[in-house]
C-alpha cells in the first residue's frame, strides 16, 4: 500500500518503493548500504542498517516516528549506489543516508545533489562532502583538532607527527597541520615513512628536537606503528614526561598499544563508549551478536532524520536547521555540520594506562573549521545543551 507523505490531508501517497520498508511514517527515507558485498563492508552495512532498526523501534514506542525507511542494498558494486540514489528520488526519498565507501557516497551525492535532496553518507573520507552532501562520520579533521586541543588545555605548545606515506597519513597530515594552525600551535616537523628503514631515520630527526625542548607533543594517529615508535624513543631515552604522545580513534581497543610500556599516559580521541554499551543489550537480543561501533552511527541517523524539526520542515531537511552551529544530540554525544558538508563528533579523550584506557577528558567537539565562515567552536569547552535533542528516554 502506497504511503502517504506528511502534510495536507490532499497530498498524493507515495509511490511504492522496491526495498524493505521499515517504519509506517509519512516521510520517505532512504537507507543505502552495501549489505551483501563480498568482504568485510557487508557487515560493517549490516551493522548501520541493524542500528537503523533499533532506532525505528525506539521511534516506534515513543509514539513519535515521523518517518519510514527504504533499505537498499547496493550489493557488490559501488556503481550500484548511483542506481540505488535514482531509484530512491524517482520513489520520493525526501533524504538518502549512505553509503559507507567514498566512491560510492560520491556517486550516490551527484544524483542527490542534481535532484535537490540532501544526503547524509557515512564515509570518513572528507574531501568527498560538499554542501548538501554530509558526513556522519568520524573525520581526521575532527580528531586532530580534538586531539590537539586536548594538548593545548595541558599547556603544550609545540607539536610534530609521524605519519605512514600512504593515502592514511596524508589525510591525517593535512588534518593535523590545519588543526596546530587553527589552534596557533607551531608545527616543528611531519615526518612520514614507507618502511621501517625510513621510520628510523626519521626518529634520528626528531629525538634532538624533543631532548631539547622543541616539541613537546607528538602527533602518532597509526595504530599498526605506534607501538614500534614507543620502543624507539624510549631506546633514544627520550624522558616520557617531556612529550605528551597523541594518537587517533585507530587506537581503540588495540592490545598492542595499551601493553606498550612507553605509551602508557598517551591519548587519542574517541567515539563515546557509552553510546555503544548503552545499545548492546538490545542489539544482542534482537540480532544474535554483539554490536560494531557503526550500530550507533546508524541509529543516529535514524534519530536525526525523524526529529521534527527536520522531517516536518518545509522544506524537510531544511539546511539552516541541518547547519544548526549548536548541533545535535545524538546516540554517541554531541555532533554537528559544518557548510561545507564536512560532520564533526564531540570526542572522548582516552589515556592508555597498563593493559587498557581510562577516560581523560568528556565527551567535547573539538572545533574544526566551518568554510563558510572560518568560524570555529572553542575546543576546551563544553559544548551547550542542543535544543534539537534527539536521544530520549533509556536510550
Amino acid at each position: 500500500m502506497p504511503v502517504p507523505q506528511a502534510g495536507s490531508a490532499g497530498a498524493q501517497p507515495l509511490a511504492p518503493a522496491r526495498g524493505e520498508i521499515i517504519g509506517s511514517g509519512p516521510v520517505r527515507v532512504a537507507l543505502i548500504l552495501p549489505l551483501s558485498r563480498q568482504d568485510g563492508t557487508a557487515s560493517a552495512g549490516r551493522a548501520v542498517a541493524n542500528g537503523a532498526r533499533l532506532a525505528m523501534d525506539f521511534a516506534a514506542r515513543s509514539g513519535a516516528s515521523h518517518i519510514h525507511i527504504v533499505l537498499k542494498d547496493t550489493g557488490n558494486a559501488e556503481s550500484r549506489a548511483r542506481a540505488a540514489a535514482s531509484e530512491a528520488v524517482s520513489e520520493g526519498a525526501s533524504l538518502i543516508l549512505g553509503p559507507l565507501r567514498a566512491g560510492a557516497v560520491q556517486a550516490a551525492g551527484e544524483v542527490a545533489l542534481a535532484a535537490n535532496i540532501p544526503m547524509i553518507g557515512f564515509s570518513n573520507t572528507s574531501i568527498i562532502a560538499r554542501p548538501g552532501v554530509y558526513l556522519l562520520s568520524v573525520l581526521p579533521e575532527a580528531e586532530a583538532m580534538r586531539a590537539l586541543s586536548f594538548a593545548r588545555s595541558q599547556g603544550r605548545q609545540t607539536a610534530a607527527a609521524l605519519v605512514p606515506a600512504n593515502a592514511y597519513g596524508e589525510a591525517f597530515s593535512a588534518a593535523f597541520q590545519s588543526a596546530a594552525r587553527e589552534l596557533g600551535m607551531p608545527v616543528r616537523g611531519v615526518f612520514s615513512f614507507g618502511n621501517e628503514a625510513q621510520a628510523r631515520q626519521q626518529i634520528e630527526q626528531l629525538v634532538p628536537k624533543l631532548l631539547a625542548g622543541q616539541i613537546d607533543t607528538l602527533f602518532l594517529p597509526d595504530r599498526a606503528t605506534a607501538p614500534s615508535f614507543g620502543i624507539l624513543l624510549q631506546a633514544a631515552q627520550v624522558p616520557r614526561g617531556r612529550i605528551t604522545i597523541l594518537g587517533s580513534g585507530d587506537w581503540s581497543g588495540d592490545s598492542a598499544i595499551a601493553a606498550q610500556a612507553y605509551l602508557e599516559g598517551a591519548f587519542y580521541p574517541v567515539i563515546d563508549p557509552a553510546g555503544l554499551a548503552a545499545i548492546a543489550p538490545d542489539y544482542r537480543a534482537r540480532f544474535g551478536g554483539a554490536p560494531q561501533q557503526l550500530a550507533t552511527i546508524g541509529f543516529t541517523a535514524i534519530l536525526l532524520a525523524n526529529t521534527p524539526a527536520l522531517a516536518q520542515a518545509a522544506p524537510r531537511y531544511n539546511p539552516q536547521v541541518l547547519l544548526s552551529p549548536t548541533g545535535f544530540s545524538g546516540r554517541d554525544g554531541p555532533f554537528r555540520f559544518h557548510y561545507d558538508g564536512r560532520g564533526e563528533y564531540g570526542l572522548v579523550i582516552h589515556r592508555v594506562t597498563a593493559g587498557g584506557a581510562q577516560i581523560a577528558d568528556p565527551a567535547r567537539l573539538g572545533g574544526i573549521t566551518t568554510q563558510a565562515t572560518g568560524a570555529t567552536s572553542s575546543g576546551g569547552n563544553t559544548i551547550p545543551p542542543v535544543g534539537a535533542s534527539l536521544v530520549q528516554g533509556s536510550y
